[in-house]
């Protein structure tokens, strides 16, 4: 069963990392040349950058920790739920992006 989940994991965070490699790309570019006018594609790009990464950490994290034991696995699930945690607190985000320059 653990080799199954890690499979899966596997394959999943492969799958979301070419996907964000491809986002990061086209936002990279467009930040140079401004060939995307559409706001709406500009918004769904954002956020699949700020909640891709972070969900790309939690399967690459699953992936991991799916072949140890219990409680390493309830201390990352912990981790993971706080940070999300936190992301309903728009303040606390802001002062992190604030920080970040």
């Amino acid at each position: 069963m653990k080799k199954q989940s890690e499979s899966f994991f596997d394959f999943l965070g492969e799958i979301l990392a070419i996907f964000l490699v491809i986002v990061y790309i086209l936002s990279l570019a467009n930040a140079q040349w401004g060939f995307i006018e559409n706001a709406t594609v500009l918004n769904i790009m954002k956020i699949a950058i700020t909640y891709g990464s972070l969900l790309l950490v939690a399967i690459v994290g699953m992936e991991a920790v799916s072949k140890r034991t219990l409680l390493v696995r309830l201390i990352f699930y912990i981790c993971i739920a706080i940070i999300v945690i936190f992301m309903f607190f728009p303040d606390t985000y802001n002062n992190l992006i604030g920080i970040i320059k």
